[in-house]
């Protein structure tokens, strides 16, 4: 696949809206990613803009106590911003956040521990959102769900790092894409990021039983919310290369050989990648390796 920017695409038209004010995208970005940077915020909301823009909407938050930050250690003083629990009593029955829980952070000491996951999980985002700017495709600051829990039976739920709302665009054509991303810092051991495909399986395969009727046919659990399931995306990032290979070469051991992932794989596809390529490249480049074997490609040809 090209990837190559049409002529007759700009990128001014899949940014946010300048109609609706920065504060009010500012507070539901912030609903919706948990935290972020000042210069995540900018590249997300306002990238034609300059990040002092960005800054001043976001003081005058902090002074009517909605939003508030921390300052990275070692990072000349970037702050990371999050919601106060007025900001996330403000935006919780906003129509784009309904069903969307508020996660207040009530310390700067909270804030400190979700900082590294949460920062990578948004950096990954804000690959795929300059891509699509790039490409002239649909996926803005809202098209991005961190920490969605499904069910996956026995009172047991799989919870993945985010869900990916995505749309080609060519010409008059449009093709919705959905993934599970896993961001992979290498914090866990190898063995227990490769089981996260079982989790995922297992979602595919749970078939939900209604409470006091007989047992019935009732298909799938995800289609409930999915009217294909999503493709499984693993990013992997925080360790020499080689250690991330070895990483990737568990997980496709996992899709050969386990049997209910191996039934997945054939009909899910499922890839991973390296962030700093993808960082550099772009997702729709060829720097996705296909779980199931095979040549590097982009995610939307896993």
């Amino acid at each position: 696949m090209t990837t190559a920017q049409p002529k007759d695409r700009t990128a001014e038209g899949f940014t946010p809206s300048p109609v609706e004010p920065l504060a009010h995208q500012l507070l539901a970005t912030l609903a919706q990613h948990r935290m972020a940077s000042t210069n995540q915020l900018h590249v997300l909301l306002r990238p034609d803009r300059s990040r002092q823009s960005v800054s001043e909407r976001l003081n005058e938050l902090l002074g009517k106590h909605l939003v508030d930050f921390v300052v990275l250690p070692q990072s000349n003083r970037t702050r990371v911003w999050y919601l106060t629990p007025k900001g996330a009593r403000l935006t919780r029955d906003w129509p784009a956040l309904r069903g969307r829980p508020p996660y207040p952070i009530n310390s700067a000491t909270a804030a400190s521990l979700k900082t590294p996951h949460t920062l990578t999980v948004l950096r990954t985002h804000l690959a795929f959102v300059t891509d699509a700017r790039r490409r002239g495709d649909e996926h803005g600051h809202l098209d991005w769900t961190p920490e969605v829990f499904h069910a996956i039976g026995d009172g047991e739920r799989v919870v993945a790092d985010a869900v990916m709302h995505y749309t080609l665009i060519d010409g008059q054509q449009r093709r919705k894409l959905r993934a599970f991303v896993e961001v992979d810092r290498a914090t866990m051991s190898s063995e227990r990021l490769a089981a996260k495909l079982i989790e995922y399986a297992r979602l595919w395969a749970y078939e939900p039983q209604p409470v006091g009727r007989r047992r019935q046919a009732g298909g799938p659990g995800w289609l409930r919310w999915y009217p294909v399931f999503p493709r499984v995306l693993v990013v992997l990032t925080g360790a020499s290369r080689q250690t991330m290979a070895n990483r990737i070469s568990d997980l496709k051991a996992m899709a050969a050989h386990h049997p209910l992932v191996a039934d997945l794989a054939r009909e899910v596809p499922l890839g991973a990648v390296i962030l700093e390529d993808l960082d550099e490249r772009g997702p729709t480049s060829n720097v996705w390796v296909p779980l199931t074997g095979d040549k590097p490609r982009p995610w939307t040809e896993l």
